[in-house]
């Protein structure tokens, strides 16, 4: 696999769990520049000090930004470019829960899932996909869900899940003939903050369901990342690889 040296990357939630890895594992990859974006300021600027330490010779760039605002995701994409230069890969990884019942469901519940997980990511395809289209070269990851199948309670979250699916093919098939390959991937019970908010009894439950008993790890999903982001993996595209450890198959 050919390194990352001279692509610049933009890593949405990227303050901890699966956005934090997988800034880490570009930086492995000797990725020239990165820019990591999370809506908390104090903590994706921590994260951003974390990365940069650990490899001085990769520029970090932290970004504070709600990418559910799209006149804020154009302010940050534009200033990452006047930083880092034009952007190869994306990696649309921040998103949030708000589970209930359907019945017991806000409007408010179920808006502000939309407007993150759904609309954060158009946003920000929105964003870059003129630009991969003039160089043509991109490379666009969107992270979805087993949970885009159905799970109950989650009928929001769900929701966006799938429609980021549907998003990932169309924008496949519009991108190909430029050279943009987009793909996405839905992982299972990830061991991230998001997992452990869940009540201990139900987290056990559903360990001792899995075929491998336990949780996935951010850097397992973070390997997966790299693979399709990276310039030799150029005729896969508009695919989900599933990330379950088997419990969805």
């Amino acid at each position: 696999m050919k390194s990352f040296e001279g692509r610049v990357a933009v890593v949405t939630g990227a303050a901890q769990g699966i956005g934090y890895a997988v800034a880490e594992k570009l930086i492995e990859e000797k990725i020239s520049g990165i820019a990591i974006l999370d809506w908390n300021a104090d903590a994706i600027q921590a994260a951003a000090e974390k990365l940069s330490a650990a490899t001085p010779e990769t520029k970090v760039m932290p970004v504070q930004c709600d990418i559910a605002d799209a006149d804020a995701v154009d302010r940050a994409f534009a200033a990452i470019e006047a930083t880092l230069g034009g952007i190869d890969i994306l990696v649309n990884n921040a998103g949030i829960t708000r589970d209930i019942m359907f019945h017991k469901m806000s409007f408010q519940q179920w808006d502000s899932v939309v407007k993150v997980n759904l609309y954060g990511t158009y946003n920000c395809c929105k964003a870059v996909m003129q630009g991969m289209r003039d160089r043509n070269y991109g490379r666009i990851v969107n992270l979805s869900s087993v949970v885009a199948y159905g799970n109950a309670g989650q009928v929001n979250y769900s929701a966006t899940k799938g429609a980021i699916i549907s998003m990932t093919k169309t924008l496949a098939k519009e991108g190909a003939r430029r050279n943009i390959t987009v793909n996405a991937i839905a992982p299972d019970c990830i061991d991230t903050a998001m997992m452990r908010a869940v009540p201990p009894a139900f987290l056990q439950d559903l360990l001792n369901r899995h075929p491998m008993q336990r949780l996935g790890k951010p850097e397992e999903v973070a390997s997966l990342v790299a693979f399709l982001s990276n310039e030799e993996c150029s005729y896969v595209s508009g695919t989900v690889i599933d990330c379950s450890g088997a419990n969805r198959t």
